[in-house]
């Protein structure tokens, strides 16, 4: 493992055609939760739920197969995975051959269970398989039909606010936006928060939402730091944060944290992904 800046992101890269697991590039999650405050005894568990689209091989005849695959990380594991990264180990796969779809699923888990530094999850689906590619909204209330003004585009806990009776309610915004701390390039997602506790003040909920319109940060690092501003600055007892992001490179990231929920009830994706 080595820094950031040794990562085939952002740069210009061939696509190799045979399998190689050196491919992957973790990067450590200490970093980004040091500068959020976190210790090893973490708020909230969790996982990282990643959806593959481009995932082809060869069966024992040669046959081209192809699958969705689904990872899941958790949340606690030390380490992460790069994305461009992932992308072209996954894509190293496409002359390799196969006989069965559990030895790719093997091979996945045990590479990747060795680069995050904990066990992964991996389910490869057929892309006939309906499942596989329902389209389901995030549940909730949705924040974004709300009137509101703002001009603050970095992360600013303090336009958090709650207060009133406790209340137990899932939230929802399709209007989130952050960048990518190396490419620059805008990442949009789908965000819902659940929780017990005060009542949030809405509006200020959204326009702290927003205020990330220009914060350069990783998926996963975004949805820590909501959840860290919203635990201390709202003082919910239960809190849940889920976003779903855009895919980009056949890759779609979906990082999810709560204090009080293992995982999302539903798994399939929004209508934007």
């Amino acid at each position: 493992m080595t820094t950031l800046e040794g990562s085939p992101l952002g740069k210009s890269t061939g696509y190799p055609e045979r399998y190689d697991p050196a491919l992957l590039f973790p990067i450590a999650r200490s970093d980004a939760r040091q500068a959020l405050g976190l210790t090893s005894e973490l708020p909230f568990g969790g996982a990282d739920l990643w959806t593959a689209y481009e995932i082809s091989w060869l069966d024992a005849l040669g046959k081209p197969q192809l699958a969705i695959g689904r990872f899941r990380i958790p949340a606690d594991s030390p380490r992460i995975v790069e994305s461009k990264s992932l992308k072209l180990y996954l894509g190293s796969f496409a002359q390799e051959h196969a006989a069965q779809t559990s030895e790719l699923v093997r091979r996945i888990e045990a590479d990747l269970a060795r680069a995050c530094g904990a066990a992964v999850a991996v389910v490869l689906a057929s892309p006939a398989d309906g499942r596989a590619t329902r389209i389901v909204p995030l549940p909730g209330e949705s924040l974004d039909e709300l009137a509101i003004t703002t001009d603050v585009y970095e992360p600013s806990p303090t336009l958090l606010a709650a207060h009133g009776p406790e209340v137990d309610e899932t939230l929802r915004s399709a209007l989130f936006r952050s960048r990518c701390p190396v490419t620059g390039q805008p990442d949009y997602g789908d965000l819902m928060i659940r929780y017990r506790g005060p009542r949030i003040d809405r509006i200020r909920l959204l326009r702290y939402l927003i205020s990330y319109r220009r914060h350069a940060a990783f998926h996963e690092s975004c949805v820590e730091q909501m959840f860290i501003d919203i635990l201390h600055r709202c003082t919910p007892q239960a809190l849940t944060i889920y976003g779903r992001f855009l895919r980009r490179g056949g890759i779609d990231i979906n990082p999810f944290r709560s204090n009080f929920e293992v995982g999302p009830d539903d798994e399939a994706r929004t209508a934007r992904q």
